[in-house]
């Protein structure tokens, strides 16, 4: 049986810390009871689920734990990246060794599932954004570079790939990015991104380019509903 693929974003979880999604709007009320309602509706024990990043709210790792736990508790198999508000994430070896089973995280790396290598890196704000400023090129290079780490790790007799990055690979305007230019050389078949919140979903680019498909999927603009990929 095929595995099916699902994507959320963008959870903000804070089952250790008191930080409460509702104070952004309405919209975020229980939001985490209705993303777990529907994903196990959905979700099968062998299917696939992506969640790139901005996962909980807690500073220290085992402030996270509660909220990786939850997670755990849900169908299927979970791959996860860093988002710029996981501060928790902490080495990779002390995180690894204690997430729960089916839950596998993303770090210079790939992981191989379903016969689909999953490639992903948090990303940056991009070169003539607003607030981009001299101590932004360090970053956007580093993750440019652990993009590029991740995409050549990936197992050359998968069938194809699937990419999870945080930030946005397309500018603020839609416009093409060195990560973009960087994903159309390994041209994976899917990206799911997340980061953006309101009316900062507006521009950003959906749908398909040079063969690849881009999904938004944070959780209040896909309606805290998972998306499905494939």
């Amino acid at each position: 049986m095929k595995r099916r693929v699902f994507a959320i974003g963008d959870l903000h979880l804070s089952g250790a810390v008191n930080k409460p999604m509702d104070v952004f709007g309405s919209q975020w009320i229980h939001h985490w009871d209705r993303i777990q309602e529907d994903w196990r509706k959905r979700v099968g024990q062998e299917d696939i689920v992506l969640i790139p990043g901005d996962i909980s709210w807690a500073m220290k790792l085992e402030d996270a734990e509660p909220d990786l736990l939850s997670i755990g508790r849900l169908p299927g198999e979970k791959i996860m990246i860093r988002g710029n508000h996981d501060y928790w994430w902490s080495s990779l070896s002390r995180l690894r060794s204690i997430l729960p089973p089916a839950v596998h995280v993303l770090q210079n790396d790939s992981f191989l599932l379903g016969g689909i290598a999953f490639c992903g890196t948090r990303g940056w704000i991009h070169p003539g954004t607003k607030d981009f400023g001299e101590h932004d090129v360090k970053i956007y290079k580093r993750e440019l570079q652990r993009l590029k780490l991740s995409l050549d790790h990936a197992d050359p007799s998968a069938d194809s790939r699937i990419v999870l990055l945080h930030y946005p690979p397309f500018d603020e305007g839609g416009g093409i990015t060195d990560a973009v230019r960087l994903l159309e050389q390994y041209q994976p078949s899917h990206v799911v991104y997340g980061h953006l919140h309101g009316e900062g979903t507006r521009d950003a680019f959906e749908g398909e380019y040079k063969g690849t498909r881009y999904h938004l999927v944070s959780c209040d603009h896909i309606g805290f509903c998972l998306k499905r990929i494939t």
